[in-house]
């Protein structure tokens, strides 16, 4: 499955459509006020399915990940010098990124490719392409995007 991620133009939040290949929404993101990010993600019908949340006051940045209103996993930068590294202490993945950090791989313990995110140049908002070997891993790998995303903004 690929998505696009794009970010909406005029929002006082972090706010991204998300659609397929057909241009069909498949997700809404709202970002919420809150101590760090704290992302919303919404299905196609506006029923919130699943939240990124930022651990404050962390060494090495980190994110929470929510599916509905159980937590899942984590999401943390790890120290690295020439590439960005996250971990993931859900199902196992990793993610590792390009010397830019426009382009990121999400693999499996195996050293698989779940899923390839890469960033979209030329474009007035950040916009990202997602593209999962599996349908049902599209909103881990959007969740795992949207944490990368909110971390890259609060360096900058």
């Amino acid at each position: 499955m690929k998505l696009l991620f794009k970010q909406r133009f005029f929002s006082w939040f972090d706010s991204y459509d998300i659609y397929n290949e057909n241009g069909d929404t498949v997700f809404t993101v709202e970002g919420k006020l809150s101590w760090g990010h704290k992302l919303h993600i919404l299905n196609c019908c506006g029923e919130h399915i699943a939240t990124v949340k930022q651990v404050v006051l962390t060494f090495m940045p980190r994110f929470e990940l929510y599916e509905g209103d159980r937590c899942i996993g984590s999401l943390q930068k790890k120290i690295s010098f020439f590439k960005p590294h996250y971990e993931i202490d859900f199902n196992g993945w990793s993610v590792s990124g390009n010397f830019l950090e426009w382009d990121y791989n999400i693999l499996d313990r195996a050293g698989r490719t779940i899923a390839v995110i890469n960033k979209e140049l030329f474009n007035f908002t950040d916009t990202y392409s997602i593209e999962t070997a599996n349908d049902a891993d599209a909103l881990y790998a959007l969740m795992v995007t949207l944490a990368i995303d909110a971390e890259k903004c609060s360096r900058n």
